[in-house]
């Protein structure tokens, strides 16, 4: 049995985690407050209470082709990072692998360094290149940016493999290509899918990198952002409150992904 001061102790903590959550996430709770009701003279008219907002967003053709945008650059950049990942991931772990703390260096690092910096640099580069900013140069800049998750989370699965299935696949005769598509590629699948998510999440969110190389495209983000300059407003409040459950919402499938990889590993 615990004994009374450990009970004390678990009640602090237990407060402590209460009060941390609601600073985290009071903002959310404003945001989809003031999303419902008016605000006038700093009291709250509840009598006002309506979702319109919410309905007239998609009336908003500026909102709309920003989440287009934003998915299609989403859907894209991820699908290429993972491509990549699991190509990346697979040579590194070839026993003749050359380079292998560059590979990686070269993978961490646009993902390690401030969103600023990553996408200054893209900036100059595609500058130097004679590239137009466009969806183009952005989805490149979230795919160099989201490749280090899905890299990290198919590099741990593979290496978490006993090598001897490799190797019984080799002995049988398998091509490299049968022994992916039938070895590997089904213990890889969950790690793709939870990076697929955690990066799409990622560059769902992302704002910095996006203005750097957006040119003239908006994407949900950036038109947020735009949105906010002229103050708040209830269907920005309304839009805030849409992303932020969005985000959240995949976190938490992240997260339950994650614990049931590691129950399915045990």
């Amino acid at each position: 049995m615990p004994s009374r001061a450990e009970r004390i102790t678990d009640i602090l903590l237990a407060i402590l985690a209460g009060l941390v959550f609601i600073v985290l996430y009071a903002p959310l709770l404003i945001s989809t407050l003031f999303s419902i009701v008016e605000v006038k003279r700093g009291q709250i008219q509840w009598e006002t209470a309506t979702l319109v907002w919410y309905g007239r967003l998609w009336e908003n053709q500026s909102i709309l082709d920003a989440i287009r945008s934003t998915l299609a650059v989403g859907v894209i950049s991820v699908t290429l990072a993972a491509v990549l990942a699991v190509i990346l991931a697979l040579y590194v772990e070839w026993e003749g692998a050359i380079g292998r703390r560059l590979i990686e260096l070269v993978v961490y690092l646009p993902f390690l360094l401030p969103p600023i910096v990553t996408g200054l640099a893209l900036l100059v580069f595609f500058s130097g290149l004679g590239l137009d900013r466009n969806l183009l140069t952005v989805t490149i800049g979230h795919t160099i940016f989201v490749l280090a998750v899905l890299y990290r989370l198919v590099l741990t699965r593979l290496q978490t493999l006993p090598k001897s299935l490799v190797e019984a696949s080799a002995d049988l005769g398998a091509s490299r290509w049968q022994t992916l598509r039938h070895v590997l590629w089904p213990h890889l699948r969950s790690a793709i899918a939870t990076g697929a998510i955690l990066a799409f999440t990622l560059s769902f969110d992302e704002t910095l990198i996006t203005v750097f190389l957006a040119g003239d495209q908006m994407t949900l983000p950036l038109r947020l952002w735009a949105m906010m300059r002229v103050g708040f407003t209830a269907e920005i409040n309304a839009l805030v409150t849409i992303v932020l459950v969005i985000s959240i919402g995949l976190t938490i499938l992240v997260g339950m992904r994650l614990q049931s990889d590691e129950v399915r590993e045990e």
